[in-house]
């Protein structure tokens, strides 16, 4: 994932996930809206209450060599937040895969 695919900045995060629309399942959360951009972007929040730092850290790695393999959203243009819930840190790599691909497929149909 190239640094212009991430969202960063604390008030495009609130802003996306006050205002945008909202995707679940039982391991994440997504939140999109339509940006002004001419590519998507992607922001990822693992919570301070799953784990320590080496635990969130592992987590967004998984979720963003996951979201390089899914390269199709990237012509929508739109932002995407994605949170991980407490469900998930009992899950194996696999079955987060397959939640994850079953929202990203969700998301291609929007």
């Amino acid at each position: 994932m190239k640094k212009r695919d991430i969202v960063k900045d604390k008030k495009d995060f609130t802003n996306i996930i006050k205002t945008g629309k909202k995707i679940s399942n039982r391991s994440f959360v997504i939140y999109y809206k339509k940006n002004m951009k001419d590519h998507s972007r992607y922001g990822i929040s693992v919570g301070t209450k799953l784990g320590n730092a080496v635990f969130r850290n592992k987590y967004k790695r998984r979720i963003r060599m996951l979201i390089t393999e899914n390269q199709s959203l990237s012509n929508k243009k739109k932002d995407y937040i994605i949170l991980l819930r407490k469900n998930a840190k009992d899950l194996e790599f696999q079955e987060l895969k397959k939640d994850l691909n079953q929202l990203f497929s969700k998301l291609k149909e929007l």
